[in-house]
């Protein structure tokens, strides 16, 4: 990548539109768009406003479009370069013209993710900052938008600050007690150092164990409908989605796949994967339809065992034992004792507590709608919504790298306490420093951001 190149990209979605926004960022992007720019001079253009104009055709004279322009000069921009923003009609041809026309006239495209890089490349964020922009723009519900955006805003970054400079003084300590070895000088008692390491692997653990439920927030919780045939499981997903996304029938056996659908409760994005119906069968396709269930139910957070009320309590006990069986052990139930309008809850219910003792019962008629909302609360709160202030980590490269930061960490607390030589202690220290600033950038190869910034949008 050259970063001295002037690149353009259209930012706004692919297609036609109401609008679109073609951006130009670069030493030369004042310079570029003022070839096609008839109006008002971009460089006498006040920064952060706009102006109305056309772009024309710089060889012929034509116009493409009528257009507002708005320039930001550096350093007081996204990428931290002069930039240039035209927002046009969103006609794919305008879109595609105008690009050709600034091409022409010296820009580049520019390549996925560059314009952020460059941000990056400038100070004006940090690698974490970066990723969770792509994050923000991905974002599907409310809560997964506000952990993005308290970390685009340096949430994890202030935290993974914090834990360095609580390294580089432990480190220090270790350092000046290697110079000074010969002379008998304690400038921090090996106590005060494990303290240090303690409180250091307890927030990066603390950092690490949030990843699960950070992932689940990011792409959705999921949450696996499980239970016997005609239980009414698929009736209680199109209860839940408010449509008719499940094909209902009373012969049993009719959902033979796993449907999947998503569905916002108070700002939390829940996957709802309705399965076949779990019992012995003969039927080839029944069978592998079963064993989707199994496995939607083995990767679920949360498993709503659909009971019906109607039928002997001994089906219960048989559904949910499998349930337990099947399960990871992460996997929170909610039992739903289904058709309670015309079934009896009670002796379901014992059969309920007597297997899943730690299971949230509920009581509903996933037909006539009555405990639907009562479900949607207990979903809520087993997805235990993290508090305003938490830093969540929803990204798989940063659980990666604090796993590494927690062992080379422990390595330290075991040479601490095992009174081994500072030099060795020394080594897993700076191994702990630069895991941590991986997530950050203060540790980079070409290679991991090439990756990183190759996973973002052109505009971006």
């Amino acid at each position: 990548m050259i970063e001295s190149d002037t690149i353009c990209a259209i930012s706004t979605p692919p297609g036609c539109g109401g609008i679109a926004v073609v951006r130009i960022s670069g030493e030369n992007a004042i310079g570029i768009a003022g070839r096609i720019w008839k109006g008002k001079a971009l460089s006498d253009v006040r920064a952060r406003t706009s102006t109305l104009g056309d772009i024309v055709d710089p060889a012929t004279g034509d116009t493409t479009d009528t257009a507002l322009a708005m320039v930001m000069h550096a350093p007081h921009s996204f990428t931290g370069e002069d930039t240039v923003e035209f927002s046009v009609h969103g006609s794919t041809w305008i879109q595609s013209e105008i690009l050709r026309l600034l091409i022409d006239c010296g820009c580049r495209m520019a390549q996925p993710g560059e314009f952020t890089r460059r941000a990056f490349a400038s100070g004006k964020m940090d690698l974490a900052q970066a990723e969770a922009v792509a994050d923000v723009i991905a974002s599907t519900s409310k809560e997964s938008h506000r952990i993005a955006a308290q970390q685009m805003r340096g949430g994890i970054s202030r935290r993974l600050g914090e834990l360095r400079s609580q390294l580089l003084d432990l480190s220090a300590l270790l350092e000046l007690e290697l110079d000074f070895s010969e002379e008998d000088v304690e400038f921090a008692s090996r106590t005060r150092l494990l303290d240090i390491a303690h409180n250091v692997k307890k927030e990066v653990a603390t950092l690490a164990a949030s990843f699960s439920k950070g992932k689940a927030i990011k792409e959705g919780i999921p949450v696996a409908i499980v239970g016997n045939t005609n239980a009414g499981k698929s009736t209680l997903i199109n209860a839940l989605l408010e449509d008719d996304r499940a094909i209902v029938s009373d012969i049993p056996g009719t959902t033979r796949d796993t449907i999947e659908d998503t569905v916002r409760i108070d700002g939390m994005e829940f996957r709802l994967v309705d399965t076949a119906g779990i019992r012995t069968t003969d039927d080839t396709i029944e069978a592998l339809g079963i064993e989707r269930s199994l496995k939607a139910l083995r990767q679920a957070r949360i498993a709503i065992a659909v009971i019906d009320t109607t039928t002997h309590p001994d089906d219960t006990g048989q559904i949910l034992r499998r349930v337990e069986q099947e399960k990871s052990d992460d996997t929170l139930i909610v039992v739903a004792l289904n058709k309670c309008d015309s079934g009896t809850a009670a002796p379901h219910r014992l059969a309920a507590q007597s297997m899943t003792p730690n299971a949230r019962i509920i009581e509903l008629s996933a037909l006539h709608g009555s405990g639907i909302d009562t479900l949607r609360q207990q979903l809520l709160e087993l997805a235990d919504r993290p508090a305003l202030n938490d830093i969540v980590v929803n990204n798989a490269r940063h659980y990666e790298a604090l796993t590494l930061a927690m062992e080379s960490i422990t390595h330290v607390i075991d040479g601490l306490s095992a009174d081994l030589s500072g030099v060795l202690i020394a080594e897993d220290l700076r191994q702990t420093l630069h895991h941590l600033g991986e997530i950050t950038g203060d540790i980079t190869t070409p290679e991991i951001l090439s990756t990183i910034f190759s996973r973002f949008c052109i505009g971006k």
